[in-house]
C-alpha cells in the first residue's frame, strides 16, 4: 500500500569544484528522480527542487533579503529537459569552502534553516564532498555524487567527467599527430592530474603515446631521453609524450606550479612540467620539439555517451537515496553496479590529515621501466 503523501519538502542541488562533462545530466536526472510521481507516491514524498548557483557559494552567500535568483533557481522537468545535451554546469560552480572558518560554517548552517532545506545533493570531488560530509556531521541531510576528471576519488570506480576528458585527450593527440608526422617532431602533451595519473595514462593509451609520465612514479630525465633516442634510432619519425601536470623528475622536490596562490581548499595551481620536458629534450637535440598544455580543453565540450549515461544513473541514484532518506552517503559505482557508500569513505584522511586518493596502481597498470602502460592486462579493471 502506498504511503500517505507528506507535506512538500525542499531539496537543493549544487555543483562544486571544476566543471566537467556529465554534470548537467546528473542535475537533470536528480531533478526528475526527486519529482518522479511513482517514487514520490511509493515513499510518500512531495518535493520541490532548487539548484544553487555557483556551488557552495550559493548556499554560503544566500541572503533572505536579497534577490532569490542571485542564489538559486527553481528546477522542474521542463527547466532541465534538455540539460543533458550540454557540457559544464548550467548551475555554475566555484571552489568556495563553507568550512574554512567558524563564521562561514555558522552562516551556512543558518542558511540551511532560512532556505528550509530538507536535503542537499552535492556533486563534486573530494573538496566538495568533504564539505558535504562536514555538514552532515552537523545534522544536515546530504547526498553526494562523485565528479572529477582525475578519477582520484575513493569509494567509487568512476567519477563523472573522466570518460569525456579521456576522449578529448585522444582527439587532441590525434590532431597533434598529423603535424608531428609532417615535421618529424616530438610533442609533449601536458594533461591534468594533480596527484593521480589516471587521465594521463588512459588518455595516452587512447591516443597512442609512446611515453606516459604520471605523478605516482617520479621519472628519470636521462631515461626519458634514452627512450626517445632509441625510438629515433629504430626509425620513429615522430613521438608523442604525455605527462600529467603533477608528474615530476626524481631529482625535483616538488611539482611545478604556475603560481603560489592557494585556493580555499589549500591547493596550488600546477603546471609547467610539459615546458620543462620540452626544454630538456631541446638541450639534447634529439629532434624538433613542441609542448602543448591541454588545460581546460579536457573539461570542456558536451558529454560523451558514457558520461550522459553515468550522469543519468548517478542523478537517479542520488534522488532515490533522498526518497529513502539514506543520508550521509555518496553515490558510487563498484564492479559495474550503481550503489552508495558513506561519504566519509570517499574523503578518508591519512595520519597527516590529507584526504586519501585513488591512485594508479603501479604494480598492475604501469611499466616503470618503459614509462608506459603495462602490456599484461588480465584481471585489470578498466574503470
Amino acid at each position: 500500500m502506498a504511503k500517505k503523501k507528506k507535506a512538500k519538502k525542499r531539496i537543493g542541488i549544487l555543483t562544486g569544484g571544476g566543471d566537467c562533462a556529465g554534470l548537467n545530466p546528473a542535475i537533470k536526472w536528480a531533478t526528475k528522480g526527486l519529482l518522479d510521481p511513482e517514487m514520490s507516491e511509493e515513499f510518500g514524498n512531495n518535493f520541490e527542487v532548487i539548484g544553487f548557483r555557483n556551488g557552495w557559494a550559493g548556499v554560503l552567500n544566500y541572503d533572505p533579503k536579497g534577490k532569490q535568483d542571485d542564489y538559486f533557481i527553481k528546477l522542474n522537468e521542463d527547466v532541465v529537459r534538455t540539460w543533458d545535451r550540454f557540457g559544464g554546469t548550467n548551475l555554475g560552480s566555484s571552489r568556495t569552502n563553507p568550512l574554512k572558518n567558524k563564521q562561514t560554517l555558522n552562516k551556512t548552517l543558518k542558511n540551511f534553516e532560512d532556505l528550509g532545506l530538507h536535503a542537499l545533493i552535492c556533486i563534486g570531488g573530494e573538496d566538495t564532498n568533504s564539505v558535504g560530509h562536514g555538514l552532515s556531521l552537523k545534522g544536515k541531510n546530504i547526498v553526494g555524487i562523485p565528479k572529477t576528471i582525475d578519477k582520484d576519488l575513493m569509494g567509487t570506480d568512476y567519477s563523472l567527467g573522466f570518460s569525456t576528458a579521456v576522449e578529448v585527450i585522444r582527439e587532441e593527440i590525434g590532431r597533434l599527430r598529423t603535424t608531428a608526422g609532417s615535421h618529424n617532431r616530438i610533442f609533449v602533451v601536458e594533461t591534468m592530474g594533480r596527484h593521480a595519473g589516471h587521465l594521463a595514462l588512459q588518455g595516452g593509451i587512447a591516443g597512442g603515446a609512446c611515453m606516459i609520465l604520471i605523478p605516482e612514479f617520479d621519472f628519470d630525465v636521462d631515461k626519458v631521453m634514452e627512450i626517445l633516442n632509441d625510438r629515433k634510432k629504430s626509425g620513429a619519425r615522430y613521438d608523442i609524450v604525455v605527462v600529467a601536470e603533477g608528474a615530476k623528475p626524481a631529482k625535483m622536490s616538488k611539482e611545478l606550479t604556475t603560481d603560489k596562490d592557494l585556493d580555499e581548499f589549500g591547493h596550488v595551481r600546477l603546471g609547467g612540467i610539459g615546458t620543462f620536458l620540452r626544454k630538456e629534450i631541446k638541450k639534447r637535440d634529439i629532434a624538433e620539439v613542441r609542448s602543448v598544455v591541454l588545460s581546460h580543453l579536457q573539461r570542456g565540450g558536451e558529454p560523451n555517451h558514457y558520461d550522459v549515461r553515468m550522469g543519468r544513473a548517478f542523478g537517479l541514484a542520488a534522488a532515490e537515496l533522498i526518497h529513502r532518506e539514506y543520508f550521509g552517503r555518496m553515490v558510487s559505482m563498484r564492479d559495474n553496479c550503481i550503489s552508495s557508500v558513506p561519504i566519509y569513505e570517499a574523503i578518508r584522511r591519512d595520519n597527516d590529515g590529507k584526504i586519501m586518493l585513488n591512485y594508479v596502481n603501479i604494480d598492475v597498470e604501469y611499466d616503470v621501466d618503459r614509462y608506459i602502460a603495462k602490456r599484461r592486462v588480465m584481471n585489470m579493471k578498466m574503470f
